[in-house]
């Protein structure tokens, strides 16, 4: 149930998201109900691992609220044993969400990112609004002033035909006429009536007399293709190359060729600047570098040549360091996008295995958590398992971006997150299952209580009154 409902949530967020992708297109039910599918199939990374602690939550909040933990602790069944069938069932879950992100999830996210590029590249259904220029038909430009009730007669019609890509060399104006649609929406016909055709000749082969043409017409009809109306898809292989379409082994050895043309581009580089810089290859980078070494040059090498010539001489030198520089810049770039994108493989190669670690430590936290608040239902369990989610991929957010920007390796950008919150879930199930006063709701109002005391005995100040902490 809770996996569902933060499913439903996370995909109520997509749909504000691209809302503007999705209105306004004629889109058919299926198509949308198709796109919410694989969005939602997408979205299990980051709907299992709240589930779970909510659910983990509720179910031993909900135990203790009852009182049916302390019956089972009676009974000389311990914590360890009763959390030992949903242990088994959080590792069940763990590899089946391995399973999951590393073989159905890359056909989730190729179907997925398909058919949203499909629908945002889609143009909008075709819509005349009167008084606003149109301009959804390939090659045409429509303004209808005003339509009747009906939808089909219209007022005052202006249309600029571009098709021959000469300019508004072709306007034709009518005072009313009739809008049809053909029944396959691929047609817009026009009956214009009581109007005029003004045609500008603007050959480019005669660019000085320019024949202008009116034709006056009691009724004509036009026929417009609405192309581009109706969802084209595009061929799924020309995405499948990208990181979130790979698995395991395809993002190894992915990553592994791009390591190997990385290594190539690099070399190549270097021989082509030493074989096109020859010169510059024997300056010892490790001297110092002497700042007034353009006196040096001027004073030494220059008064060799006439000041004419010394001044060609600068301004090339000048022109071959900014050309170099250039060029450095721009193959640094493209290292850098080259190194990039190997990190977004190794990256993603490692998501394959935090999903499942991040299910079993949130259940770890989630259900000492729930026997400590004894509180079941979408309440208290609800406000601790967002604190602690929001908390988990906060920092999984900013790790991700630091390996982005190359200040941390993959690895520990991807782990980082885990293993911060792994120590809060072995402190609190060793807690809950040694039966630490930690999950002793009296021992917080007793250390309240003698802290109150200590308070009024020095300072006179009572923080809570004694009525009030006795009902605590």
């Amino acid at each position: 149930m809770t996996f569902f409902i933060t499913l439903f949530i996370i995909l109520m967020q997509f749909l504000w998201k691209y809302v503007d992708d999705l209105v306004g297109k004629g889109l058919e039910w299926y198509v949308i109900l198709k796109l919410l599918f694989y969005a939602a199939m997408t979205f299990v990374p980051l709907a299992l691992p709240l589930a779970i602690l909510l659910a983990s939550l509720m179910t031993f909040g909900n135990l203790g609220e009852t009182y049916q933990l302390s019956a089972m602790k009676a009974a000389g069944i311990s914590l360890k044993k009763i959390m030992m069938p949903l242990v088994v069932l959080s590792v069940i879950i763990s590899v089946s969400a391995f399973y999951f992100s590393n073989n159905i999830l890359p056909i989730a996210n190729l179907k997925f990112r398909s058919i949203l590029y499909d629908i945002k590249s889609q143009k909008p259904a075709f819509n005349i609004k009167q008084g606003i220029f149109y301009n959804g038909i390939d090659g045409y430009t429509l303004k209808i002033d005003k339509k009747d009730k009906d939808g089909k007669t219209i007022h005052d019609i202006i249309i600029y035909d571009h098709t021959d890509r000469m300019g508004d060399n072709k306007i034709t104006i009518a005072k009313s006429g009739k809008m049809l649609v053909s029944p396959d929406k691929k047609k817009l016909i026009l009956y214009l009536y009581d109007g005029y055709n003004y045609i500008e000749n603007t050959s480019r082969k005669n660019k000085i007399n320019r024949p202008f043409q009116r034709i006056k017409f009691e009724e004509e009809y036009r026929r417009f293709y609405l192309t581009g109306n109706e969802l084209n898809r595009t061929d799924e292989s020309l995405f499948k190359n990208d990181y979130h379409m790979l698995n395991i082994r395809q993002l190894s050895e992915t990553a592994d060729s791009l390591k190997i043309q990385l290594k190539d581009y690099k070399n190549k580089f270097i021989n082509f600047y030493n074989r096109k810089n020859k010169y510059y290859s024997l300056i010892d980078t490790n001297e110092i570098v002497i700042p007034d070494t353009a006196k040096i040059l001027n004073n030494d090498f220059l008064t060799n040549f006439k000041p004419s010539e010394q001044k060609k001489i600068i301004s090339q030198a000048i022109k071959n360091s900014r050309a170099i520089k250039r060029n450095i810049e721009f193959r640094q770039k493209v290292y850098k996008s080259k190194e990039t994108r190997i990190i977004k493989h190794q990256l993603e190669w490692h998501k394959k295995f935090t999903l499942s670690f991040a299910c079993l430590i949130f259940f770890f936290i989630g259900a000492p958590l729930g026997a400590i608040i004894r509180k079941g239902g979408l309440g208290t369990p609800l406000v601790i398992s967002v604190f602690f989610f929001v908390f988990w991929h906060v920092i999984t957010i900013i790790s991700e971006k630091y390996v982005k920007a190359s200040i941390i390796t993959p690895a520990l950008g991807s782990w980082i997150a885990s293993v911060i919150i792994l120590p809060l879930g072995i402190f609190l199930t060793y807690k809950a299952t040694s039966d630490s006063s930690l999950l002793d709701m009296e021992w917080y109002i007793k250390f309240i209580k003698k802290i109150n005391k200590i308070i009024y005995k020095r300072f006179k100040i009572d923080l809570f009154k004694y009525e009030d902490t006795d009902n605590l």
